[in-house]
Formats: structure tokens, C-alpha cells, sequence
């Protein structure tokens, strides 16, 4: 397969909506990573949606690899030891390659990039690399801040996209993430991607829940105090998306990490009154398939030690 993106990118990139161009072979870009791509953890997942890690007990679960550096900088991001911090260990392409064949040998149902679009030429080369003993499906797991050339890009690469859909309010995404175009980035770039996928593709026979073969899943999390934006932006997707061409996931796992002085209700959970109401409106939109989160959601499965595990041995 002819790529697009190849490792030239990296001389003047402009893999995200925030177009840099930074060379960085000389210097990092605004997500802090250079052109060598970092790893820090690759394992078997248990706490994706249920159509992506299977079942809770399950043994098998999503592939994850769990990439360093990020493109958005969300102060409350969970993950910010890697994200943020660039905790991990330095991979070439046929390393990648070979952790997603180790991880389809340990049985996972997927290959999950977890914040991947920072290292595409690398990860473009290791799954060209893996073909064609790599048979399951690459699930592409975003904060939703992509550019649509990129997502073009990766036809052919993708076959689950998993987006946040973060904000509609811009000052909301700039306070929080930087990324005041937050919101025109990332509806344009989902509504790309549920025209890259088409319907929504099942495989029902490879665990005990369906698993998704093919489509996107648009995950929201609902941010104390602001679940009117949660409401408008639901509001969007349902007048703007095919809403039989993808699956909507609510969470309720906000956390505060960081104490915030520019938004001061961000700093405690949410309310269960809070999350109830932006549930009870996607239902009332008709946004009925896909997942809600339990309010006790919160847990430090969801956020895994990023100890290596996986990379040891590379």
C-alpha cells in the first residue's frame, strides 16, 4: 500500500490540527515527541467498551499499545505520565511491529493505538510490516483532535475508530486542552471517519458479547458543571450524524488530578444529577445504541501502571 505519510512527515509536520511544522528530527513539536516514537505499555486490556475488550471477565481483552506524548494537553488528562510527563521507551517500527504479533498471540480481539497520531510514520510502517499475519481488526483510540487529511490517510490502516468528542464550547477546549478549534477539528474529522467506515460491522462469534469489526465509536466524557455543553454537543451529533452508522459511549470516569483556577467546578467529580441529565437527553435525541458508564466508574482499572509492561524485553 502506497502511504501518504511516511517518515519526511516528520521534517515539517503537520499530522494535527495544530500544523506546527516542526522539524523534529531537531526539535519537538507541540506534543513534546520528536521523531523517535516512545511505547509504555503494550498489553492485553480488559476495560474498554464491551465491543472492543470483550466481556469484564474476559481473559483475552483489547491489545493496547499505550503511546507517549499527546497532541491536545488536557490539565486533567489521567493518563499525564505519559501523555504529558513522556514517560516510555523508544521503539523502532519493526519493534511495533512485532508487539502487535505478540499481542494477537496472546489472544487479543484488537490492535488499540491508544494516542498514536503523534508517531504515524512509524506506525504506518509497523502494521505494513506485520501484514499480513495481523488479522484483527486496528482500533484507532483519539482525544478526536485530528485533521480529516489525516484520517484519509489512514483508509486501508483503520478499521474501529474510537474518538473522544470532547467540548463544543471553545473556551472550554482552550482552557482545558489548548485547542481552541477543538470542536471544528474534531466534528469534522469523526464525521470523516463514519464516512470511511460505512455500517457498523459485527463479529459475533469470537467472544461471549458482539464485538466491533468495523465503525466508530464517539465517546463523550461529562465534565462537572458544564453538562450543558455535554447537551449541545449530543444535540449536534444527533442533527448532523447518521446516528445508524456509529455507537455513542457517556462516561462518568472524570477525575480531578489537577486543581484548576481558571475552572473552579472542575475540581471535584460529577454529581450523579449531573451525569443523569446528559444520559436522559441522548436518549430523548435517539442516541440509544452504544454504552453508558456507571456513575462508580472511576476506578484505577481504568487508568493502568504504565510500568513498561509489554516492553521489557525489546
Amino acid at each position: 500500500m502506497t502511504r501518504s505519510i511516511d517518515y519526511e512527515t516528520y521534517r515539517f509536520c503537520t499530522l494535527c490540527p495544530r500544523m506546527c511544522r516542526a522539524d523534529r528530527r531537531l526539535r519537538t513539536g507541540f506534543c513534546g515527541c520528536s521523531d523517535r516514537l516512545t511505547a509504555a505499555r503494550a498489553a492485553l486490556h480488559h476495560w474498554e467498551e464491551p465491543c472492543i475488550s470483550g466481556a469484564p471477565k474476559d481473559q483475552r481483552g483489547s491489545g493496547t499499545v499505550f503511546f507517549s506524548g499527546c497532541t491536545l494537553g488536557c490539565f486533567f488528562c489521567q493518563n499525564a505520565s505519559i501523555s504529558q510527563d513522556h514517560f516510555g521507551k523508544e521503539l523502532s517500527a519493526r519493534q511495533l511491529a512485532d508487539l502487535f504479533l505478540r499481542l494477537q498471540d496472546q489472544g487479543a480481539y484488537n490492535i488499540n493505538l491508544i494516542t498514536p497520531t503523534q508517531y504515524l510514520p512509524h506506525i504506518l510502517e509497523a502494521l505494513d510490516l506485520a501484514r499480513p499475519a495481523l488479522q484483527i481488526p486496528i482500533v484507532y483510540n483519539c482525544g478526536g483532535y485530528e485533521r480529516v487529511q489525516t484520517v484519509k490517510a489512514l483508509e486501508g490502516y483503520v478499521d474501529v475508530w474510537l474518538p473522544d468528542f470532547k467540548y463544543m464550547d471553545s473556551a472550554l477546549s482552550l482552557g482545558c486542552s489548548k485547542a481552541a478549534d477543538y470542536f471544528s477539528a474534531a466534528s469534522a474529522a469523526i464525521a470523516q471517519m463514519i464516512r470511511q467506515t460505512g455500517p457498523l460491522v459485527w463479529d459475533q462469534a469470537s467472544a461471549s458479547v458482539p464485538l466491533l469489526k468495523r465503525g466508530v465509536i464517539i465517546r463523550h466524557m461529562v465534565l462537572p458543571g458544564h453538562r450543558q455543553d455535554s447537551i449541545s454537543l449530543l444535540r449536534w451529533i444527533s442533527e448532523n450524524l447518521p446516528k445508524d452508522r456509529f455507537l455513542i459511549s457517556l462516561l462518568s470516569q472524570y477525575t480531578p488530578w489537577f486543581h484548576s483556577e481558571a475552572f473552579p467546578e472542575l475540581n471535584r467529580r460529577i454529581t450523579t444529577f449531573e451525569y443523569r441529565q446528559v444520559v436522559d437527553e441522548a436518549l430523548r435525541l435517539g442516541l440509544d445504541r452504544g454504552f453508558m458508564q456507571e456513575k462508580s466508574s472511576a476506578k484505577e482499572e481504568y487508568t493502568p501502571p504504565f510500568n513498561l509492561e509489554g516492553l521489557e524485553d525489546l
